[in-house]
């Protein structure tokens, strides 16, 4: 079972959303689900514009609370830790370490409002990769932003290829941002192999540039599909 104190929560919005995966107006009418979701609006604000979106993450085991005091305590270290190492972001659309702040906690903000009402309408699923509880296909379109690749230190090339597949079970196409390892904006050392192994299986893999970039040099998704 997942340890709340061992959770760093950090929520991105729905403009992000849009540019980490290069969605078009036509692909947010689509059936979402966003693994890895975190404390995320995206959820939320599709929602509030007509749009469906599913979010998996054990983190939606605890209550509001609980996750609001866990962000209280990683906050200001996070922030911090921008502060001291400026250099490895890009300032444009956030120009700052304390607009990040600002714009992070507006998004983790909506999440915490949309959160129980969210759990009742099934919108948040306490799940993680690479296991998911839902029927073959029943997306189709499967997000990961900031988890796969991200932490390739302490996952394994088979568990992002056995993620990658089973959110490719779920839905038709699989879209994850960025593939660069966190903190260091190199290309994940994992990336080569989950290509090759998904190619030999028959699969339409594709790197794309994106137009977002705030980890310097994270500015690709990987594109898998059938």
């Amino acid at each position: 079972m997942i340890k709340l104190g061992n959770v760093v929560p950090w929520g991105r919005c729905f403009d992000e959303y849009v540019k980490m995966f290069d969605l078009t107006l036509d692909e947010l009418k689509l059936n979402i689900v966003d693994c890895g979701g975190g404390p995320a609006s995206f959820n939320v604000e599709m929602m509030q514009l007509g749009g469906k979106v599913i979010s998996c993450d054990p983190i939606y085991q605890f209550t509001v609370e609980e996750i609001q005091s866990r962000i209280q305590e990683t906050y200001s270290k996070i922030i911090a830790g921008v502060k001291e190492t400026p250099e490895k972001f890009v300032w444009n659309d956030i120009t700052s370490p304390d607009e990040l702040g600002k714009v992070r906690m507006a998004a983790m903000d909506k999440f915490l409002a949309d959160l129980p009402q969210g759990i009742l309408q099934n919108r948040y699923v306490k799940s993680e990769l690479p296991n998911l509880p839902f029927t073959d296909g029943k997306f189709d379109l499967a997000l990961c932003a900031h988890f796969l690749f991200t932490y390739s230190n302490i996952l394994s090339t088979d568990f992002h290829v056995s993620s990658i597949l089973e959110m490719l079970r779920v839905a038709s196409e699989v879209r994850v941002f960025p593939v660069v390892t966190q903190f260091s904006g190199e290309t994940s050392p994992h990336l080569e192999a989950v290509i090759n192994q998904l190619t030999a299986r028959g699969l339409q893999v594709e790197v794309r540039k994106v137009d977002y970039e705030f980890q310097k040099g994270g500015s690709e998704m990987l594109i898998i599909s059938a």
